[in-house]
């Protein structure tokens, strides 16, 4: 049997879809298992011992209609049994139309539904703790025959990683006897990047807290306002933060990582991805993410806020996508102050 599941774009979604594969597996221990992705969020799920193969998606399928039909024929041509296809947009349904497979599985959509042999309907609400992106993703596997809940996405480092990225801390100072955080400081957008000067104080609070060692997590193209960030912390704070420490690639991200007592702020791909490295989190969530969605498996060790819970009466039973708009305007509102005794709690047990 040959499977394809289809999951492109974000690091955060890709890593989350592959919990399927170590669904997958257990069902067919001897399936072809393949993954179509986009080239830059493979770093997410190398090494995962349950897929087969790995298919990308270039920029140039994704910019030009002809190479996009091209790479669709070419990929029929595996004659994949099972097509899975978590993505649902336009050129994941036109891959699919194109596939000569018997069944076809994606969500819900009025007008795909002549493209798949099973449509699934999302939940829109869920009492697992799992979350909504966990539980919707398993829904997909039910056609199979496969009921499953609460798996958790894992990052697969290999024991060079961890070792050389141990190196490389030590090398820098850093005393991993003491403890060391994570800081998420930059969302991947403007409208999920928590304002500036709240981040310095949370910044602040978990010097305060815990005088642990941080490290900012940043590409080079974000370096100018990971330093704004820094330049508005406390003196005192700002001996604790080893700036120029960290990952120059996503891999190398995703070792040091693993070393951390936890990663702290922007909710996003580097929050699912220390979850799956089963390091503590805390997630500070945008106006108008949903939390209901996107809060995976939260605890005690993974713990996550959104204005939201401070202040309802900002939302008007509207959806938190229909607030985009107003994503600066009610991050303002999102004072640090709210998630304090929140944030305390969760610092001391990770020192504890």
């Amino acid at each position: 049997m040959k499977i394809l599941v289809i999951q492109q774009k974000m690091i955060g979604d890709v890593l989350t879809s592959s919990i399927m594969f170590e669904v997958l597996r257990a069902k067919y221990p001897n399936a072809q298992l393949d993954y179509l992705i986009n080239t830059h969020t493979l770093a997410v799920v190398e090494n995962n011992p349950n897929i087969s193969n790995f298919i990308f998606f270039t920029k140039k399928e994704e910019h030009s209609k002809r190479a996009l039909f091209k790479f669709a024929k070419n990929l029929r041509k595996n004659n994949y049994s099972v097509i899975i296809d978590v993505y649902s947009k336009l050129s994941s349904n036109i891959i699919t139309l194109f596939s000569a497979a018997n069944t076809k599985i994606s969500y819900y959509k009025p007008y795909t539904t002549f493209v798949y042999t099973n449509n699934i309907k999302r939940y829109k609400n869920t009492k697992s703790k799992s979350g909504l992106a966990i539980v919707n993703r398993l829904q997909l596997l039910k056609p199979l025959g496969i009921e499953a809940t609460d798996v958790k996405p894992k990052v697969y480092l290999t024991e060079a990683e961890i070792k050389n990225s141990k190196t490389l801390l030590e090398s820098n100072g850093i005393n991993l006897k003491k403890p060391l955080y994570m800081i998420s400081v930059l969302g991947s957008g403007d409208n999920k990047t928590y304002p500036f000067a709240y981040m310095a104080k949370v910044i602040d609070r978990i010097v305060e807290q815990t005088k642990g060692q941080l490290l900012f997590n940043y590409i080079p193209s974000q370096k100018e306002q990971a330093q704004t960030i820094y330049s508005l912390c406390k003196e005192e704070t700002k001996q604790y933060i080893f700036f120029d420490v960290f990952g120059k690639s996503l891999r190398e991200f995703l070792a040091i990582t693993k070393h951390c007592n936890a990663l702290i702020g922007n909710e996003g791909g580097a929050i699912n991805m220390a979850k799956a490295l089963d390091i503590k989190t805390f997630a500070i969530f945008s106006p108008w993410i949903s939390k209901d969605d996107w809060s995976l498996f939260e605890n005690n060790d993974n713990v996550a806020v959104h204005l939201k819970d401070y202040k309802p009466e900002l939302y008007n039973n509207k959806k938190e996508k229909e607030m985009k708009g107003e994503a600066y305007k009610l991050y303002q509102e999102f004072s640090p102050m709210f998630f304090y005794d929140k944030l305390n709690g969760f610092l001391q047990q990770t020192i504890s």
